[in-house]
C-alpha cells in the first residue's frame, strides 16, 4: 500500500505540473488532446485511474480535480500530512477486510459447489472414487509399469475449473511437464500412482487435495480441480521440474 500511495502522490504531481502547461477546457466537454502537452497529461491521467481502480480506490472526480488544482496554483493541502496518514490508514484497513470478506465468501461458495459437484460426479457413468475422495475416469489405459510416490515423471496435463476455465495446460506450451511425485499436490501424487504409462486418466480433485483455502494464482480459495492427464513417463533419476501442479 505505502508503495502505492508513493506511486499515485508521484503520477498526481507530474500530472498537475502538466496541466499548469494548459488552458482549462469547459467544464464537461472533452479534452481536444491536439498537443504533446494535452496527451502527455491524458496518459499520466490513464495511468494514475488505473493505479487507483487496482488499489481499490472509487475516484472522486471532484475531489481529485481540486488536488490537481491545489498541486497546481501552490496552495496548501487542505489536509495534514497526519490527516492524510490517518487516511490512507484507515481506507487500507477498510480495503484489506473488504477483500478479506470477498475471499472469505468465495471460498465458501466454491466449497458448496464443489460439495454438489463430487455428490453428482460419483455417480456419472466411468467414474471411480478413492478413499480421499479424489475421484478418476480412465481414459486411455496403458500397459507400462507404474510410478511410485518417490519416482519422478513426465506428463501431459491441462487443468481447469468446474466452470470450464482452463488455467493451465501443457499441451498449449507443447512441452510436457516433468516433476516428482512427493513436490506435487497430493491429489496428482496419489492420482499418478494409480496410472500405468502410456494412460490418460480425467482427475477431479477436491480442493483438500489440491490448493486448498489459500488457492494458488488463477486458482480461487476452495476450489476443485479437472485435470486431463497422460502419463508419457516414469525416470525416478530426473530431475525433477515441479511446472504445472506444485
Amino acid at each position: 500500500m505505502k508503495r502505492n500511495v508513493r506511486l499515485i502522490a508521484g503520477l498526481l504531481g507530474a500530472t498537475a505540473l502538466m496541466v499548469g502547461c494548459n488552458q482549462a477546457e469547459p467544464e464537461n466537454e472533452p479534452a481536444k488532446l491536439e498537443t504533446l502537452e494535452e496527451k502527455v497529461n491524458y496518459v499520466f491521467g490513464t495511468n494514475l485511474a488505473e493505479n487507483l481502480a487496482q488499489g481499490g480506490v472509487t475516484i472522486e472526480p471532484d475531489a481529485f480535480a481540486q488536488a490537481l488544482r491545489d498541486k497546481r496554483d501552490g496552495v496548501e493541502p487542505r489536509l495534514s500530512e497526519e490527516e492524510m496518514r490517518e487516511v490512507m490508514q484507515t481506507f487500507q484497513e477498510q480495503e484489506m477486510a473488504r477483500r478479506e470478506a470477498e475471499q472469505e465468501a468465495a471460498a465458501e461458495t466454491n466449497k458448496q459447489e464443489a460439495e454438489a459437484f463430487f455428490a453428482e460426479n460419483a455417480n456419472a457413468e466411468g467414474v471411480s472414487q478413492t478413499d480421499s475422495g479424489l475421484q478418476y475416469k480412465v481414459l486411455e489405459e496403458g500397459d507400462g509399469a507404474k510410478p511410485g510416490a518417490d519416482d519422478t515423471v513426465t506428463v501431459h496435463y491441462r487443468g481447469r475449473l468446474l466452470d470450464g476455465t482452463e488455467f493451465d495446460s501443457s499441451y498449449e506450451r507443447d512441452q510436457p511437464a516433468t516433476f516428482a511425485l512427493n513436490s506435487v499436490i497430493a491429489g496428482w501424487t496419489e492420482a499418478l500412482q494409480l496410472m500405468s504409462e502410456g494412460s490418460k486418466y480425467e482427475l477431479y480433485i477436491p480442493s483438500d487435495l489440491a490448493y486448498g483455502p489459500g488457492g494458488n494464482g488463477p486458482i480461487p480459495p476452495n476450489a476443485a480441480l479437472i485435470f486431463e492427464v497422460e502419463l508419457l513417463e516414469i525416470d525416478d533419476q530426473a530431475d525433477a521440474d515441479s511446472e504445472g501442479a506444485e
